[in-house]
């Protein structure tokens, strides 16, 4: 590549932290022009905080771009040329438009999707794209930056588009997003019975209990637009996900009583089998109940699921018993907690 000149236009300027940080839009053509990527571990110089490219990735946003979407969050960018560098004023920016004169902090990927979408539509170059340029930053600084993006801000969970716009993508997916949204919750929330449970593909053997593919199935039809759960008017997110926090909270409370509920010998709700007999019991049983009572509270659900703290289920109760039978023992133990929490026939105000 050559030089192809200057290329002028207003600007922002802001500080993150120490460093001056210089916001504008840019031509897509222009700025696949001037990037490129400083690999850590790869390339020995400053700045360089990136990590190798993921041709899958890559491909994936090219088919993103090509299909007709553009970016609109920041591209991050280290000056680290030489030779020139940008002049501005408070107003106005000019960036000499030269290769490989500015290090990705943040947008590798995007802008390799955007170079490769550029092979096969020339007009992309013309779009234009939100970029914010930094200038000479040491390692340090670029370290700074990458991992407060990538640490302290988590990127909005795919199902929650239908709660703040009502569309979705694909209706057929919304489901299978939203239960992988809820997964995700109960496995990295804190405060969650499941922290730190939920087995996720491509997880260190050993790590996690609950495969995320039997939370998604055993949710996902009770997720859907006619489920259980919008049936019963809970169709927000973060409502469904306090639903089913506030329940494995009440189960928990007993079990973690008598010590059993981290205990992977014993507590039956750490077995793919006992997670999905839970839900299905939550959803056809407690919800109706908690419903009429216009409560999903932990003290609402305590108050259905008295569970004797000498008769707990256990894991020997459905050890050696197949999915479907198993499913129904946990259903049936839980069935029995809300018969007990029924008034005799003299407790009746008639």
């Amino acid at each position: 590549m050559v030089d192809v000149g200057e290329y002028t236009t207003k600007v922002i300027r802001n500080t993150f932290g120490d460093v001056e940080m210089l916001t504008f839009s840019m031509k897509v053509k222009d700025i696949v022009h001037i990037y490129y990527v400083a690999a850590r571990g790869r390339d020995d110089e400053e700045g360089a905080v990136q990590r190798i490219l993921n041709k899958q990735r890559i491909k994936s946003i090219k088919k993103f771009i090509l299909d007709g979407n553009m970016f609109v969050s920041s591209f991050i960018l280290n000056w680290t040329d030489e030779n020139s560098q940008p002049t501005y004023t408070d107003e106005e920016i000019s960036i000499p438009i030269i290769p490989s004169a500015a290090q990705v902090i943040d947008g590798q990927h995007r802008l390799a999707g955007l170079q490769e979408a550029l092979k096969d539509r020339e007009e992309i170059g013309e779009k234009d794209i939100l970029v914010t340029l930094s200038i000479k930053l040491t390692t340090k600084q670029a370290a700074a930056i990458f991992l407060n993006i990538n640490s302290e801000q988590k990127p909005v969970p795919r199902s929650l588009i239908y709660d703040l716009y009502g569309v979705v993508e694909d209706n057929n997916d919304h489901a299978i997003n939203r239960a992988n949204d809820i997964a995700s919750d109960l496995n990295d929330n804190t405060d969650s019975p499941y922290y730190n449970c939920v087995k996720f593909p491509g997880s260190p053997r050993g790590v996690g209990m609950i495969d995320l593919s039997t939370v998604v199935s055993s949710l996902k039809k009770h997720l859907d637009f006619n489920g259980t759960f919008p049936n019963y008017k809970l169709r927000d997110l973060n409502i469904q996900k306090q639903v089913i926090m506030n329940y494995f909270t009440a189960i928990n409370y007993y079990y973690e009583k008598e010590g059993m509920w981290s205990s992977r010998t014993k507590n039956p709700f750490l077995q793919n089998a006992g997670f999905f007999g839970a839900i299905e019991f939550l959803t056809t049983s407690l919800i109706p109940k908690c419903s009429n009572k216009k409560s999903f509270s932990i003290g609402t659900m305590k108050s259905f699921l008295q569970l004797d703290q000498n008769d707990l289920l256990t894991q020997k109760d459905i050890k050696g018993l197949d999915g479907k039978t198993a499913r129904n023992k946990v259903i049936d133990f839980l069935e029995t907690s809300i018969r007990n929490s029924i008034p005799e026939q003299d407790e009746y105000e008639l």
